[in-house]
């Protein structure tokens, strides 16, 4: 299983804003675990932070704009796609503006600091949003639409269109994070020259030029419009009758893998990595942010994910295994197998049967397991995951000492799989440990409890 990572030193970057203009330096910080990935505006007073998250999105145009209060930061899409990429969860971006450097227009620059200045793995274990059922979300009468599809690894592949003779239909995918550096990361931002002046007259692309864009010329002007569109941005000027590209490209299909790398930083505000197949179609940064913001409701409505069962993977633990860890034997043994165990967490099964004998009296015409019962099978995981670290487990035994926030929310009856997921809230100190326990029916909680045990070695 994965551990939260973050960068192992401190790093700084100079350079003007797209739409501000401004001289802005953006750093870089280590940030400690469960942390996430948030924003600081250093130049403001009391330097207000702002999580990196879609429920904090405030605009969409040219850029991703985040905000809380009355402060905002603008076009963050590029380091948080560096971020995702890398695999760096904790990171704090301490920013003296509005806005993020556009530096070249690409995620590139980020990608050699991040690794130059190191990335640590951390103790904590990363916490994925698993895709389980298809999702989607589309702008209505625009075409752009959003998908993800249950994988077991995450990859993204893009289709992008536009009614111009110079940039029609593009595609690209990324299958692995590991070709992001070098398929994706300098992939530039792109404008088309009729698209300027429309932005220069809402107060944006201030500092845009053809060093950090892409820009495209694909509809004749004349030469006096051109020129002082070019005047008013402190560019060259280019013959009016010549159609395509006014920026050599990295890539030839460059606009399509800068959607790529946009569609990344916009989804990494859902908060967690994704493991699932994400297929945009004429993506931008609405339809990709508010993916995201849907994607974050269904989240907090879940509180957690339940674990992934695939009942055809052997079990890391199976019953005779559980049989040398814990003292339980029938009718009291509840769980029936162990998928996954880790430092401080694990996660087991009990498939319930109609045979059950506490079913005989509770109740005869109404099968319903107690609730008692459900809690007990939790704490027969947490001993497991005490015990299981022990040299000799089979020497101690683990006893309830304190149960608290108990909350059962759905009957479990015969035919339903249980589905255990325990956590070690604090570390283990003088044979005493507190975890909380979280039982799932159908990807849905049952019941839910924090207990504490200490765990006793048995008399010889």
């Amino acid at each position: 299983m994965l551990k939260q990572r973050t960068i192992k030193e401190p790093f700084s970057f100079t350079g003007k804003g797209l739409h501000t203009g401004l001289n802005i330096t953006l750093t870089f910080c280590p940030a400690a675990e469960n942390h996430g990935v948030k924003i600081k505006r250093i130049d403001l007073p009391d330097q207000p932070v702002i999580d990196a998250l879609a429920e904090n999105v405030d605009g969409t145009t040219r850029g991703t704009v985040i905000k809380k209060g009355d402060v905002q930061i603008s076009t963050v899409e590029h380091a948080l796609s560096a971020l995702y990429a890398l695999g760096v969860d904790n990171c704090l971006l301490e920013v003296n503006a509005p806005e993020f450097p556009i530096l070249n227009g690409s995620a590139r620059a980020y990608v050699d600091a991040i690794k130059k200045a190191g990335i640590v793995e951390q103790k904590e274990d990363k916490d994925f949003f698993v895709v389980k059922k298809r999702i989607e979300y589309s702008l209505p009468n625009s075409g752009s639409k959003i998908t993800l599809l249950p994988d077991d690894k995450f990859s993204l592949a893009v289709h992008i269109g536009f009614k111009s003779q110079i940039l029609s239909n593009q595609f690209a995918t990324l299958d692995s994070l590991d070709d992001y550096e070098k398929e994706i990361s300098d992939a530039r931002t792109f404008v088309f020259v009729r698209e300027i002046e429309p932005l220069l007259n809402m107060g944006l692309i201030k500092g845009g030029d053809l060093q950090n864009a892409i820009v495209i010329y694909d509809q004749p002007m004349t030469q006096e419009e051109l020129d002082h569109m070019a005047d008013s941005l402190g560019q060259p000027h280019h013959d009016a009758t010549q159609l395509g590209y006014l920026t050599q490209l990295n890539h030839e299909n460059e606009p399509a893998r800068h959607k790529l790398l946009d569609v990344i930083g916009d989804l990494s505000l859902i908060g967690k990595p994704i493991l699932g197949k994400v297929i945009a179609t004429y993506p931008g940064h609405k339809v990709n942010t508010e993916t995201a913001k849907l994607i974050r409701k269904e989240l907090k409505h879940l509180e957690v994910q339940a674990p992934v069962y695939d009942d055809t993977v052997p079990p890391v633990l199976d019953i005779n295994d559980i049989r040398k860890l814990l003292p339980h034997r029938w009718p009291f043994l509840l769980v029936d197998k162990i998928i996954e165990i880790r430092d401080k967490v694990i996660v087991g099964i009990k498939n319930v049967s109609g045979n059950e004998t506490f079913f005989v009296g509770h109740f005869p015409n109404e099968p319903v397991m107690p609730g008692v019962l459900v809690v007990e099978a939790l704490a027969q995981c947490g001993g497991m995951l005490v015990l299981h670290k022990l040299e000799q487990p089979e020497k101690y035994s683990t006893y309830f000492l304190k149960l608290d926030n108990v909350k059962f929310r759905r009957k479990v009856v015969p035919g339903d799989t249980l589905v255990f997921r325990v956590k070690l809230l604090t570390e283990i100190r003088r044979g005493i440990a507190t975890m909380r326990g979280l039982a799932f029916v159908g990807g849905k909680i049952v019941c839910e409890a924090e207990f504490t045990a200490q765990i006793v070695k048995n008399n010889d």
